[in-house]
């Protein structure tokens, strides 16, 4: 477990390459629905390796600079200035937890259960607007740059969900029941998920579960920048620890 603690965002590239296999293979057996919630899982699996592998630098981006540079850090109650910015906020643990546990089952119920069109509202389209105003508009005016890794990814799931949403409403596949719950479970997926579980069940500033030194490196220069004006004047925290 160790191990895939830092390469979970690898394993995912694999598997995205095992469903755009079944997907390619199954294509005429799969309902449009399968397809593009099949489709809209591969691209969390890219997203993800956007955000923590390459470029990366997630890592620092939720632990340094989106506690200091925005009003998110009174949501969740992150320690701002806390010198353990390796492992808190977040740490390796709660990034894989969060990011494979608590994610795949969500994509792969829907594609199992194409059916099921209020869960997959959620999954190939409001989960995606959350990630935008995430990615779109608090990082990266936090940032004070025009990208962030994982933004690129974003815009792929957002225009998918967005074809997912005209394909369900043309074929009179959605009802109202299916929007509310898809717009209940928003809620629920953003506080328990990643305000709760990420940044307060499992975050502990002594966490035996630090980012390495290369994962909190990873795309360095905007954030590194980003954080020039906030500790101007205040002593840097220590080089993150290396496991």
């Amino acid at each position: 477990m160790g191990w895939y603690r830092h390469h979970w965002q690898y394993v995912g590239l694999v598997i995205a390459a095992g469903v755009l296999a079944y997907l390619g293979i199954g294509w005429d057996s799969l309902d449009i629905p399968q397809r593009i919630m099949l489709g809209s899982f591969i691209v969390l699996l890219m997203h993800e390796f956007e955000e923590w592998g390459w470029p990366g630098g997630e890592p620092a981006v939720l632990n340094r600079v989106i506690p200091m540079a925005s009003p998110i850090n009174k949501m969740i109650g992150a320690g701002a200035n806390s010198a353990n910015f390796d492992r808190y906020p977040t740490n390796a643990n709660s990034a894989m937890v969060v990011n494979v546990f608590a994610a795949y089952p969500i994509y792969i119920i829907a594609a199992v259960f194409p059916d099921q069109i209020w869960l997959g509202l959620f999954a190939a389209f409001f989960f995606w607007v959350g990630q935008l105003i995430f990615h779109g508009v608090i990082t990266t005016k936090a940032l004070r740059y025009p990208y962030n890794p994982g933004l690129v990814t974003t815009v792929v799931g957002v225009a998918l969900g967005i074809y997912y949403v005209y394909h369900v409403e043309s074929s009179d596949l959605a009802g109202l029941w299916d929007w509310v719950g898809a717009l209940l479970l928003l809620p629920v997926f953003v506080v328990v998920v990643m305000f709760k579980l990420t940044f307060t069940w499992l975050a502990d500033e002594n966490s035996p579960y630090p980012f390495t030194n290369a994962e909190m490196r990873k795309w360095g220069r905007a954030v590194r920048g980003s954080l020039a004006a906030p500790s101007a004047g205040k002593p840097e925290p220590p080089d993150a620890r290396t496991v």
